[in-house]
């Protein structure tokens, strides 16, 4: 099994820019990447919005990335990014940005691109971005010609990551149309590439809406059997019924409402041989955090040896 940190947080002494999800710059990236490496992660999880937007100058900012990576024996395991391929609106853009991300991927020897299925929401009024009981963009909302649509599109950007030796993975996301173990068995269904995967991201459909759309256990066994590429966050529902909605606290992986004992045992069960991506803490201490979890994960899977 190869651990991925999928890290979250930046700000690593004496880097201190607000935000996450980019590598601290500076100073502070090689002693960030030796701790890291030291953690025991395998590799790393990068954003596509980590590069510039010049497809040339990218290229080079992800060779000379690449070399600095494999240094500290952390290369990178997969890229993220893409966007919604149902509209003709920004289709094409976003198809571009998945062909960019092939490009960048390929220089930086990435393994997997990761991405999600998501349309423009068809909701009037006010609507939720995580624990309402009114999400837009969801599988509810989405049209059969939205599926098709998608999944064209994926097929060809599967086709073209497998010419590099990439696959490619659709993450289980709230707001697309793939946020429940059904509407991404249906949707990997209509794809037509043997190069797409999925990632059962349960973190996401746990807090799609106030109430969980599905039970956590019947996911992870829906989806484990055709995905590589696993983001694994836990977090802890605070549901207030009369608001009618859910806020969610963000903890180490042993700590929240999804057991990943039982979810680990799915996927061993499913013969499981991809990616174990752990997504990071995003404020205090992320290390001892995200320490904590990776060694809470190792453990469950070792146990099953």
């Amino acid at each position: 099994m190869k651990y991925v940190y999928a890290f979250r947080r930046s700000a690593y002494y004496p880097f201190n820019r607000q935000g996450w999800r980019n590598l601290p710059a500076g100073n502070a990236l090689n002693s960030f990447l030796e701790k890291v490496s030291g953690m025991g992660f395998d590799g790393i999880e990068l954003g596509l919005d980590y590069f510039s937007d010049d497809i040339n100058e990218a290229k080079d900012e992800a060779s000379e990335l690449q070399k600095l990576l494999e240094g500290f024996g952390l290369p990178c395991i997969a890229l993220r990014g893409g966007g919604g391929l149902a509209l003709p609106k920004n289709a094409y853009r976003n198809l571009s940005r998945l062909e960019t991300m092939i490009e960048i991927g390929s220089v930086l020897k990435v393994s997997v691109i990761n991405t999600t299925a998501t349309i423009q929401s068809r909701k009037i009024g006010v609507v939720s971005e995580r624990g309402g009981k009114n999400p837009h963009g969801s599988s509810r909302d989405a049209s059969h010609e939205d599926f098709e649509r998608l999944a064209a599109s994926i097929t060809t950007i599967g086709e073209d990551a497998s010419k590099v030796g990439i696959i490619l993975t659709l993450e289980v996301h709230q707001n697309s149309i793939i946020d429940n173990s059904w509407s991404a068995l249906h949707f990997l269904n209509m794809v037509e590439s043997k190069n797409v995967f999925l990632n059962p991201d349960l973190g996401n459909v746990l807090w799609n809406y106030d109430i969980p759309e599905e039970n956590i256990e019947d996911c992870i066994v829906a989806l484990a059997p055709y995905s590589k590429y696993w983001h694994c966050k836990n977090l802890q529902r605070i549901h207030i019924p009369e608001l009618g909605h859910s806020y969610f606290v963000r903890c180490p992986l042993p700590d929240g409402d999804i057991d990943y004992r039982y979810a680990i045992g799915a996927m061993i069960d499913a013969d499981f041989n991809g990616y174990v991506a752990i997504e990071g803490a995003t404020d205090g201490d992320f290390i001892t955090k995200d320490l904590k979890s990776l060694m809470y994960m190792k453990e469950i899977f070792n146990g099953f040896k």
